[in-house]
């Protein structure tokens, strides 16, 4: 009977319209009612069923399914932990947490913190830091890998005086670099050329996040002035490990209506810049890109843009739009990522497309053409509606590998903050080489993702021998449904029960063979 009634369901469900799978899994983060805010996401490339997340001011979060279910823990530190999240993983898979401080012996913001865990965040070390310099303020940090020698480079802002009004104080962009996994840290080097000042607005020089170059040059870019005074985005570059950088930095375009601005339901919103490079064998490899947001087209029309340089950030294109609405709604909170192997661009941001009041959606924007062209696609399965009694943070964030996608927000329901991401997963493996038939087709499975039973339904147009073949994520053949000799066309389902088979929960692929064509369908299955 039970076989029998998921039968009947999974023919309903394949003669709806195809659109009942558009609609990316929701999956929850935080376990308890912690507010988290300013997410952090990264994936292991090495194994992308890891991942480590953070939030504001302490929490991380990791997982060795996907994302599928996380666990959670809190991030001590003889140097406090105090703020603006950012992991990266290193070429050994190894997991760094950069944030603030506010030591016990200390001032608050003294020094960015780096601490690592070598086993997927179960233990943490203490930590070290950078840019310690008396009681000046240092902020807003962000880090990257160089995955041909695994440096790590982080760039970020020292204020004089956080907040400070007095026009003697002002705000620099600084740059840190360790060579030996995050053990010890060079001497801060300054990369901006002029200085701001120290309100954290829009004349605070902020938003430094680097990246690395298909030969190793290091890029940052940031929200900045020119030397006439106007705000704009600015850019400087190094081609020796960070050792030495431009006398000028390079203007990039200018930031109309500057970086920090309002959004109804938003206590504090802001259009900072984010800056990575495709290092993949796309036909876009080397091309820098940066994306940003602001209001110039007015106060109730706030758009992502990005713009892109195919000269190591010599020149630089026309800013290009990536919400495809029409004019009029609230985009904000933006990140990009990009996928090393496609050179596929990924950028995540909240939208207000759909409703007239401020309901809120999460997009995600895909860019297969080196920026040129964006898919707009909504990966949040209900609106929220912002308060901007409860602090948002500052970002949000993303992290792609091989067709892996994974971005992170933060939603607000019932006055209560809750850390949300999407089960985006893309392109096949590079082990797969799906050759789409005319002869013979594969549907999705379901359920999936499932954890006892699901069903596969296939279609032959003339007779053929078929094989239905189940891989791991590393290309490996771990089951054989069927091998088979087919007389006539027609439709056929197959069920695989797991209960038998007890494949470990993960991602898999079905992959319908006949002679030297296959066709591939990613299959899920949870704990």
């Amino acid at each position: 009977m039970k076989k029998t009634y998921l039968l009947i369901i999974i023919l309903i469900v394949f003669s709806l319209n195809n659109n009942i799978f558009a609609q990316y899994e929701n999956i929850r983060i935080d376990i308890d009612a912690s507010n988290p805010e300013e997410p952090t996401i990264c994936i292991n490339p090495k194994n992308t069923q890891q991942l480590v997340a953070g939030s504001n001011l302490d929490y991380y979060y990791y997982s060795n399914n996907g994302g599928y279910s996380w666990d959670e823990g809190i991030l001590t530190s003889i140097y406090d932990v105090s703020g603006d999240p950012c992991i990266i993983c290193d070429t050994a898979g190894s997991f760094y947490f950069f944030h603030l401080s506010n030591p016990s012996s200390g001032s608050w913001l003294d020094r960015i913190v780096c601490q690592k865990t070598a086993n997927m965040a179960n233990t943490w070390t203490d930590g070290n830091y950078m840019g310690l310099n008396g009681t000046k303020d240092q902020d807003k940090e962000w880090a990257t890998v160089d995955r041909a020698n695994n440096n790590i480079y982080v760039s970020w802002t020292q204020f004089d005086a956080y907040g400070s009004s007095n026009s003697n104080d002002s705000s620099l962009i600084l740059f840190s670099r360790s060579t030996n996994s995050g053990l010890t840290w060079s001497s801060p080097i300054r990369l901006s050329q002029t200085a701001g000042d120290c309100i954290d607005d829009d004349n605070t020089v902020e938003g430094a996040v680097p990246a690395v170059g298909t030969n190793g040059e290091i890029y940052v870019a940031w929200a900045g002035k020119k030397t006439n005074g106007e705000i704009a985005i600015m850019f400087d570059k190094s081609y020796d490990n960070g050792e030495t950088w431009l006398d000028n930095d390079i203007l990039v375009t200018d930031f109309p209506e500057g970086w920090a601005y309002d959004i109804p339901g938003i206590s504090r919103c802001n259009g900072l810049p984010v800056t990575v490079c495709d290092t993949s064998n796309s036909p876009n490899r080397g091309t820098i890109y940066i994306n940003w947001s602001d209001q110039q087209n007015g106060t109730d029309d706030t758009d992502i843009w990005l713009i892109k340089s195919t000269d190591e950030g010599d020149t630089w294109s026309d800013p290009i739009r990536v919400n495809d609405d029409a004019p009029g709604s609230q985009q904000f909170f933006t990140w990009l990522t990009i996928d090393q192997v496609t050179g596929y661009l990924y950028c995540v941001f909240y939208d207000r497309r759909n409703y007239t009041n401020n309901q809120t959606d999460v997009y995600m924007a895909k860019s297969i053409d080196g920026g040129e062209t964006f898919e707009n696609i909504k990966i949040s399965e209900s609106p929220f509606t912002p308060n901007a009694s409860v602090f948002f943070g500052d970002y949000t964030n993303i992290t792609a590998h091989n067709g892996i996608i994974r971005p992170i927000w933060t939603r607000l329901d019932n006055h209560d903050l809750s850390l949300w991401t999407a089960i985006i997963n893309e392109e096949e493996p590079n082990f797969i080489n799906a050759n789409y038939s005319n002869s013979f087709m594969v549907e999705q499975n379901y359920p999936n993702p499932f954890a006892e039973e699901t069903f596969i339904a296939y279609k032959l147009y003339k007779p053929a021998i078929i094989s239905l073949k189940i891989f791991n994520m590393y290309g490996t053949e771990v089951y054989t449904l069927i091998n088979h000799k087919y007389h006539k066309a027609g439709k056929y389902v197959e069920s695989f029960d797991n209960d038998r088979q007890q494949l470990l929960p993960g991602i898999y692929y079905i992959s319908l063979i006949s002679g030297q064509k296959r066709i591939v369908k990613k299959m899920i299955i949870r704990n």
